[in-house]
């Protein structure tokens, strides 16, 4: 017979399995869990490619959680490189990428009210000749949160080396990619996170870190990659572009000494505040475009979009996907965790500007990458620059300018390259030994070259990826 003792004794050692079991799944939970979508709200049907979502625990005892979208390649998923999405911002949700950029859908205008978001296919689609995994990084970033106040604080370093540490554990629960190329990829403010993040990945190999990542380079979009060069390209491109007078340029040229960002005299502080009256009614993204007459308050309410069959200017399209992600049943479909995320925004207050100080939770602590990339010129490396040469966030001049610092060798001088027997931008590459470069505009882009031309830039990654020249008649 068992006696009281012995059956208080069973009771503990039962009560101590159970919590150690539930530990165990909590454990599990934190590190990492995953979702395979087959429908989405708005579009109709089931998906007709392979969407994975989920979360991956990092740092100390997992208490940041980034969350992630994946796509499988449609062409040869198990060959095809695999891309690693770092969103700008920092602290842009990457369905700005998913939706308005090379993700494999985007929004139906004519079809959607403010009541109900309607999604289709997007032919050009980057999914169609790659693996894509979008993150949502730094922490904070659309459904990625964090446990702790503390665990909220990051920097462009410490980021940079999240996105290393949760590329170990995703790989490591994909092996089925290990084998694949992989390439970092961004657009804008992750021109500084980027060369850091591929350095990491390198350094770690080169250290004997598990699993090696089979990394093989890097690329960018209209990436700000040094402040003070970006910011002082905008005032001579302006100019180039004639948005500006000779006469403004050459006296602001002069009193200013080419430091645009730090007016040190009356006569440059003059000089730029005429500059801003041209400038100001310019949409930056895309010198060409209209910006959005409305309101903040008018252009953010979903009444706007329901009276409407269509945007009226860019800016207005992401409201749809601001009114799409707070829906609940799109929270669940995406197996997002509920309250972790009161409510979804297209970037957070972390968002740089020049000139921003250090936030609560971010340190804008990394002035320029160019000395990332001209370490990453001893590896055996790939990188892709390209430019919308209509963009006045980070125009081209200075991607060329700081390129040129970098002293690598000229192997093919500029020249065209075409889509479709039309002439789609200009390409130059370099070399240094293992290293190689290739710089190219988009002929009509803005800041987001695939959201102006999405034809031409799935063309050139291809191309890119691939290996060959972008020239192809």
């Amino acid at each position: 017979m068992i006696n009281c003792s012995m059956a208080a004794t069973f009771g503990i050692v039962l009560f101590i399995s159970w919590v150690n079991l539930l530990l165990l799944l909590l454990l599990s939970y934190s590190v990492h869990s995953r979702t395979i979508i087959e429908n989405l709200p708005g579009f109709d049907g089931p998906l007709p490619f392979k969407l994975e979502t989920g979360y991956t625990g990092i740092g100390e005892r997992d208490d940041i959680q980034i969350f992630y979208y994946f796509v499988e390649s449609e062409r040869n998923p198990r060959e095809d490189p695999v891309v690693i999405w770092i969103p700008g911002g920092p602290g842009c949700s990457t369905l700005r990428t998913f939706f308005y950029q090379h993700g494999p859908l985007k929004f139906n205008y004519m079809k959607s009210t403010g009541k109900k978001m309607m999604l289709e296919l997007n032919p050009y689609s980057w999914t169609k000749v790659s693996n894509v995994l979008y993150l949502d990084t730094p922490v904070g970033a659309g459904f990625s949160y964090a446990r702790t106040s503390n665990a909220l604080k990051s920097s462009d370093t410490i980021s940079s080396k999240h996105v290393y540490d949760f590329l170990r554990k995703w790989f490591n629960d994909h092996p089925g990619f290990m084998s694949n190329p992989v390439y970092i990829g961004g657009v804008s403010y992750s021109g500084i996170v980027v060369p850091i993040i591929t350095q990491e990945i390198y350094n770690g190999n080169e250290a004997g870190n598990k699993p090696e990542i089979n990394i093989k380079g890097y690329f960018l979009g209209n990436p700000l990659t040094d402040r003070d060069i970006d910011s002082n390209s905008k005032i001579p491109y302006a100019y180039e572009v004639a948005l500006l007078s000779r006469q403004l340029y050459e006296s602001a040229r002069e009193h200013c000494s080419g430091d645009y960002m730090n007016p040190m005299n009356a006569l440059c502080a003059r000089d730029l505040d005429r500059v801003e009256e041209c400038l100001k009614y310019i949409y930056e993204h895309h010198i060409l475009e209209p910006i959005c007459e409305s309101s903040e308050d008018e252009a953010s309410s979903p009444l706007v979009l329901y009276s409407l069959p269509q945007p009226r200017c860019r800016e207005e399209t992401y409201n749809y996907n601001i009114i799409w992600a707070n829906e609940k049943d799109v929270q669940r479909a995406l197996g997002v965790r509920e309250g972790t995320v009161k409510e979804w925004e297209q970037c957070d207050g972390d968002h740089y500007l020049f000139g921003k100080n250090d936030t609560d939770t971010y340190s804008y602590n990394v002035a320029s990458s160019i000395a990332y990339h001209r370490n990453l010129t001893n590896k055996n490396c790939r990188a892709l620059i390209y430019s919308g040469d209509h963009d006045l966030v980070f125009p081209h001049i200075g991607t060329e300018k700081w390129i040129h610092s970098l002293n690598l060798t000229v192997e093919s001088e500029w020249a065209p390259w075409f889509v479709e027997q039309q002439v789609a931008g200009y390409e130059t590459t370099y070399s240094d030994n293992n290293y190689s470069l290739a710089f190219a505009t988009v002929k009509g882009a803005g800041h987001n070259a695939p959201e102006f031309k999405p034809k031409e830039c799935l063309a050139m990654v291809d191309r890119w990826f691939s290996g060959n020249s972008l020239k192809w008649l």
